[in-house]
């Protein structure tokens, strides 16, 4: 009677061993499942490209904004950011002096990516990417307050679209932590100005953290 008594003591503290462990598995399965949040910026390397103009300078500016990372499974998901970022490009005006102008268009970006992990800690996303203006303008000072000039109500400016189509893709590594680091190709796929065949191009370097 105490052998059997004792054999079901055993049982039962391995049973309760294994229900605890699958219940901290499932618990854990779980928390990997969540919906994720953060908080991620950076610099913009920004010009413009197509048969309707002639390779302009690089203008530098930021993106910064937030994001949800949607699990769907154990090494896939799908991101949606929603991103200010500072595009268009640069020129040199006034003949050989060095002189620069920012030709500045200002969008709130949403990239849709999917999003691989290909090990621990580094994804790969690829995706598309919705634009919508929320400014144009040139400005001959890009380093002072002065010398902006607004295109909204120029005439003679290109007649600028509020919407873009586009395309991402890029890396990211992540430390355990929540912290990380990504960078990222963008072009359109749509004109940015009606009758002009010009396209967004930017090359995004960033850092970040997710929750």
């Amino acid at each position: 009677m105490m052998k059997l008594f004792k054999l079901l003591s055993v049982s039962a503290l391995l049973l309760g061993a294994v229900s605890v462990a699958n219940a901290q598995e499932d618990a854990s399965n779980k928390d990997s499942m969540a919906v994720s949040f953060g908080v991620k910026g950076g610099v913009n390397f920004a010009t413009l490209d197509g048969g309707d103009i002639d390779s302009p300078d690089s203008r530098t500016s930021f993106h910064v904004g937030a994001f949800a990372e949607i699990p769907v499974a154990d090494i896939f998901s799908v991101q949606v950011e929603a991103l200010y970022s500072g595009q268009g490009a640069e020129y040199d005006f006034r003949g050989s002096d060095g002189d620069k102008a920012e030709l500045q268009l200002d969008y709130i970006n949403v990239p849709v990516l999917a999003k691989f992990y290909i090990v621990k800690g580094l994804s790969i996303e690829v995706g598309p990417q919705f634009s919508f203006l929320v400014n144009d303008e040139f400005d001959f000072n890009p380093n002072s307050d002065n010398g902006d000039i607004d295109l909204e109500d120029n005439p003679a400016a290109p007649d600028f679209k509020t919407f873009q189509v586009g395309a991402a893709g890029g890396l990211t590594f992540q430390t355990e932590s929540g912290l990380f680091a990504t960078a990222r190709y963008v072009r359109d796929l749509t004109d940015i100005a009606k009758d002009a065949n010009i396209q967004n191009s930017v090359f995004q370097l960033g850092v970040g953290f997710k929750f």
